[in-house]
């Protein structure tokens, strides 16, 4: 528990507004993070004044400021996430002779910002800068189960939230979460041929010292080439960039 619950909520208020895909009401804000109503409304307001939120007022509607830009144009900079990765994939794809990637959640897509590909290996649609929809792929799927459920629910909120790639996969709220509930059981995520006939892939969160959900490592290989042991070394990779990140391995929601 953060001992400065303020500070904790604004940067709540952050993350659910960088995962949304466009501005959304206050109702959405507060709903989603379990606040009541007047200190949703405080919180915005105050990070308006900051410049980390901008009020459309039209719209009724909040969405992230030039602040927030700002911070992130800092990271893109620094690349902290992909100078810690960038090692420890290119030692999974040794030991496993399969392609990885890491993945960053983007609203409802991933954005792939490394790509590790194995000598001999077929090229893949992941290359860095890509997006593709969270929830067809291995890598969304594992960072959406370890998100809270009402952010969840909060990004997609009915079937019109769904995009189909090959006719598979989850087309609305009951199913993804039936498919999230399976993957946490599981203890890491899969996907075949929904993103790619013929390829795919598995996946396990990376978590930041909050124990949020930050980027998802995933494998890549072809359909029915089924190792088990290529579960155990992509949540062996993710684990170690957890801790890397001052996060703890175990946890999980």
């Amino acid at each position: 528990m953060s001992q400065v619950p303020a500070a904790a909520r604004a940067l709540q208020v952050l993350r659910f507004l960088a995962a949304q895909p466009g501005p959304v009401p206050l109702d959405r804000i507060a709903t989603a993070l379990d606040l009541p109503r007047s200190t949703a409304y405080h919180l915005v307001n105050t990070m308006i004044a900051e410049g980390f939120v901008t009020h459309l007022a039209e719209e009724k509607r909040y969405g992230l400021g030039v602040a927030a830009f700002e911070v992130g144009s800092g990271y893109t900079r620094q690349a902290p996430l992909q100078r810690i990765s960038r090692r420890p994939l290119a030692d999974l794809v040794d030991q496993t002779s399969q392609s990885a990637h890491l993945a960053v959640l983007h609203g409802r897509d991933v954005l792939y910002v490394i790509e590790e590909r194995a000598p001999g290996r077929p090229p893949l649609v992941t290359d860095v800068g890509v997006r593709l929809p969270a929830h067809l792929t291995a890598s969304g799927r594992a960072i959406l189960a370890a998100l809270p459920a009402a952010q969840v629910r909060a990004a997609y909120p009915d079937r019109t939230a769904f995009v189909d790639r090959h006719g598979t996969g989850p087309t609305g709220p009951r199913q993804l979460a039936e498919l999230l509930r399976e993957t946490r059981r599981r203890g890491h995520a899969i996907e075949d041929g929904e993103v790619t006939p013929g390829l795919a892939s598995v996946a396990a969160a990376v978590l930041d010292h909050n124990d949020y959900p930050v980027a998802g490592v995933a494998l890549t290989h072809p359909s029915g080439e089924d190792d088990p042991g290529l579960a155990d070394a992509v949540r062996r990779t993710a684990a170690e960039l957890t801790r890397r990140l001052g996060g703890h391995p175990a946890a999980g929601r």
